[in-house]
């Protein structure tokens, strides 16, 4: 049932976004390394990569760059429209095309890189392995700021591996533990919310039982 949904949604989604759309992938057309379009190999069901869909919004080699995987505040890997399109979210649209092609789900845990992927534990990975990654969730909810929070700490690995990894997985396996269709759709409720109010906190209102936040974490969540 949840799979109807996904594939309703994101047609439905692609459908009315894309004369949205179509503007923005004309201007990165027209600036910066003129990509529309960045792929990046994530890890999903069955702990399998896929290619995840994102709209440019940094150099093609950043990766590689000083900053690596992190994003520096002004950080000049940034294109033109870059910090706008990563501000705003709207450059994980183009994932809902992951979503209709079945990769993703609408819910689900965020899908990571490998090597940010294996902070996991190996009982949580065990358990995502059988779940697909989704366009939003509880973690991408709690940390819609994650990249702010990382901002604000020296040593950022050492903090996203240690402090930010255990708490996102503990979310990540709530929802999976917990999976139902009144909690997607719940889910989805509050992703707007979070979209429309960045410092919306109706996750930690409306769902119980949920993981404690760490000290480290809770001036953040």
């Amino acid at each position: 049932m949840i799979r109807f949904f996904d594939i309703f949604f994101s047609g439905i989604a692609i459908l009315v976004l894309l004369p949205f759309m179509l503007p923005i992938m004309i201007l990165l057309k027209l600036t910066g390394e003129h990509d529309i379009f960045y792929i990046q190999k994530r890890v999903g069901i069955h702990g399998e990569d896929f290619g995840l869909l994102k709209f440019a919004t940094m150099l093609r080699n950043s990766p590689n760059m000083t900053g690596g995987l992190y994003t520096q505040k002004n950080d000049p890997r940034l294109l033109p429209m870059g910090k706008f399109l990563r501000k705003t979210k709207i450059n994980e649209l183009p994932q809902l095309v992951n979503v209709f092609m079945g990769q993703m789900s609408i819910i689900g845990y965020r899908p990571l890189v490998r090597k940010q992927f294996d902070y996991y534990t190996e009982e949580a990975k065990a358990i995502l392995y059988h779940a697909k990654p989704g366009l939003s969730g509880l973690g991408s909810i709690a940390f819609r700021n994650e990249e702010a929070i990382l901002m604000d700490v020296e040593d950022k690995a050492a903090f996203d591996q240690n402090i930010i990894a255990p708490y996102k997985a503990a979310l990540e396996l709530y929802y999976i533990k917990n999976r139902s269709l009144g909690l997607y759709f719940k889910l989805i409720i509050m992703t707007a919310q979070a979209v429309l109010h960045s410092n919306s906190r109706s996750w930690k209102e409306k769902l119980e039982e949920l993981p404690e936040i760490p000290e480290e974490l809770e001036v953040y969540l």
